[in-house]
């Protein structure tokens, strides 16, 4: 496959890394000296360089009829350079065009992207948001990922000292908890990782990653942490701008009576999201101030969140509202390098808007027929799929236990109707079920084939 990518940036670079890692012809288009200079040495993709809303350029990249791109991929940080360079290529033919866009508005309805003839826009603040909320509902949680537009989801937990699941086998849990409705798909231990099995004992350390419906979210954390279960009641946020203020709308719309409150130094925005946001209390101030943070009442917060534009400032903030157990903190981070700090840095959560949008942009490449209905779990290079049992599938009338499903492939959830399962090695697979299937990135295509999907 042929793909573009208009934006060398930290988003462009993990795509055309993962995707020429993935054997596909890539082509990088960025105005960026340095930026096209550093792609070209480090990858192994061809790169033009200039402006890629200009169609002269993106003729060079092969972005004319018949020019043979299956793809582009518009990920820079400019809304109109990524709606220009989609519109182009989809006037010279390319079958499929994905564009980045950051002004909220772009994605409040579909009207933009059908009206452009853009096949996915994708806002990385509106998804991270939902990421976020959903971390701080659940607070022992250190990772989460949606299913089933969020009817159900992965959830990853810490086994603590005095976890009632600590020294139970799989099995165990299972006999013990038999209304639990969740499964466990992977754990990591140290750094060591694997897709449990059934005589797999959980241990102090342990970081479960639980599939379950959303309603019993509440219930299984329970079994991981005794201590993180108050209602989320206050949440702090600094910085006012698209991350920080889509979030404290989500919070008011969608978790009762929780106090918000938003830190923002720029009086004139302070201004402005005090109009737009009735509900949310807005403070001009500077999170860096211990004062006025313990003056809004950082130790008597369940979450404290840090999204300003400045990575470093997000894990001091974070790191300085780590002051009770009862607080998860979460840093917005953009530098990849802090991936590598995840664990060593004291901040209960590392969040990254750019990861986060290069994930939803490979779904589409990897499996553009199921396209909306990938869960990527980057964490532990996890995928989760969604797929509809059609008739004849010979998965078909089968109970799970009898599928022998290959090692690291699990049926993790089933949606029949109107209703959703986390099933059980007993139940029977159906006709129009669809279900999510869980595996490890390398091994979800033999997953696919196992279930007979294109």
């Amino acid at each position: 496959m042929k793909v573009v990518i208009v934006g060398a940036g930290n988003v462009g670079m993990t795509l055309a890394r993962t995707l020429s890692e993935d054997a596909h012809d890539v082509v990088v288009v960025d105005r960026n000296e340095d930026l096209a200079t550093r792609i070209a040495e480090e990858l192994d993709v061809s790169v033009v360089r200039g402006n890629g809303s200009r169609p002269d350029v993106l003729a060079q990249a092969g972005v004319v009829k018949d020019g043979g791109v299956d793809v582009l991929i518009a990920c820079t940080d400019r809304d109109e350079t990524n709606l220009m360079a989609c519109w182009l290529a989809k006037r010279a033919g390319v079958p499929r065009v994905l564009s980045r866009v950051r002004d909220l508005e772009f994605t409040d309805t579909p009207d933009w992207a059908q009206d452009l003839g853009i096949d996915v826009m994708a806002s990385p603040e509106r998804s991270l948001s939902r990421e976020i909320a959903s971390l701080l509902r659940f607070n022992a949680a250190v990772h989460t990922s949606e299913l089933f537009n969020g009817r159900a989801g992965s959830f990853a937990f810490h086994v603590e000292k005095d976890s009632p699941i600590c020294g139970l086998s799989l099995r165990e849990l299972g006999l013990k908890y038999p209304q639990l409705g969740a499964i466990v798909v992977y754990v990591e231990r140290g750094e060591d990782g694997f897709v449990p099995s059934g005589e797999w004992t959980a241990q102090e350390g342990d970081v479960c990653f639980v599939v379950t419906l959303h309603e019993r979210v509440t219930a299984i954390q329970k079994l991981f942490d005794v201590e993180r279960q108050k209602r989320l009641s206050r949440v702090i946020i600094v910085g006012g701008g698209k991350l920080g203020t889509n979030l404290a709308k989500r919070l008011c719309s969608n978790v009762p009576k929780v106090e918000t409150t938003l830190v923002e130094k720029n009086l004139e925005k302070c201004e402005r999201l005090a109009r737009e946001f009735p509900d949310v209390k807005v403070i001009n101030g500077d999170g860096m101030d211990s004062d006025l943070m313990k003056q809004l009442g950082v130790d008597k917060a369940n979450g404290v969140v840090a999204a300003t534009s400045n990575d470093e400032l997000n894990v001091i903030i974070a790191a300085l509202a780590n002051i009770n157990e009862n607080v998860k903190t979460v840093a917005v981070v953009r530098k990849d390098v802090y991936k590598e700090l995840e664990d060593r840095l004291p901040v209960d959560v590392l969040v990254n808007p750019n990861r986060t949008l290069a994930n939803t942009f490979l779904r589409y490449i990897r499996y553009p027929s199921s396209a909306g209905m990938l869960s990527l779990i980057d964490r532990i290079g996890a995928e989760m799929l969604e797929f509809l049992l059609r008739p004849g599938n010979p998965a078909v009338g089968k109970r799970i236990m009898d599928l022998n499903l290959p090692r690291g492939i699990l049926i993790a959830v089933i949606k029949r109707g109107g209703k959703y399962l986390v099933p059980g090695g007993a139940e029977t697979l159906q006709e129009g079920d669809v279900i999510s299937v869980f595996a490890m990135s390398e091994k979800m295509p033999e997953a696919m084939h196992f279930f007979k999907v294109d």
